[in-house]
């Protein structure tokens, strides 16, 4: 009578041992992808505001170079603006590849596309102070609309307080 006493708390141990085992393994794989989740909500954050920090200079420069050649010619170093303009040219398409590689979304990529051209058309020499007005707020708006397009993209973070998913799995 005492070794099946103790063969069933040998067994009673073990199975409590299993089924723990199995819990922690749910909680830290459930842990981990709230983790990666989050991780990649804050990727998507600092990438969606850097391109639209990006835009909004090389925006601003734009601008700054027509009223330099327009309405102060010969007033600032029309070289350095260029360069200057090249390199904020630069930094939005960098942002660009960054937004490009944290999106699974072809709609937003477009959007970012389309903002980037936008802005790039204040580039034109030919513009008269109405189409700089107009591309003005073109590019504003494209701007905003990326920004508005991107929102959902970065939503709120994960919930702690949520039940692992069944089967081992991890909810999605």
């Amino acid at each position: 009578m005492e070794a099946i006493a103790a063969l069933i708390a040998v067994l009673g141990t073990l199975l409590g041992s299993g089924i723990t085992y199995a819990f922690q393994r749910r909680t830290t794989a459930y842990g981990e992808e709230l983790a990666r989740r989050e991780r990649l909500r804050q990727e998507r954050i600092d990438a969606y505001c850097l391109y639209a920090g990006a835009l909004h200079n090389y925006r601003r420069m734009l601008v700054h170079r027509w009223f330099a050649e327009h309405e102060r010619p010969g007033e600032e170093d029309t070289p350095s603006l260029l360069r200057e303009i090249y390199r904020l040219r630069s930094e939005a398409h960098e942002s660009l590849f960054r937004v490009q590689l944290l999106t699974r979304s072809p709609e937003l990529e477009e959007v970012a596309r389309s903002a980037l051209e936008t802005v790039t058309a204040l580039h034109g020499k030919e513009l008269d102070r109405r189409g700089l007005d107009a591309l003005r707020t073109s590019s504003k708006q494209a701007i905003e609309g990326f920004v508005t397009a991107a929102a959902p993209y970065v939503g709120e973070p994960p919930e702690a307080d949520a039940a692992p998913a069944r089967r081992g799995g991890v909810r999605r």
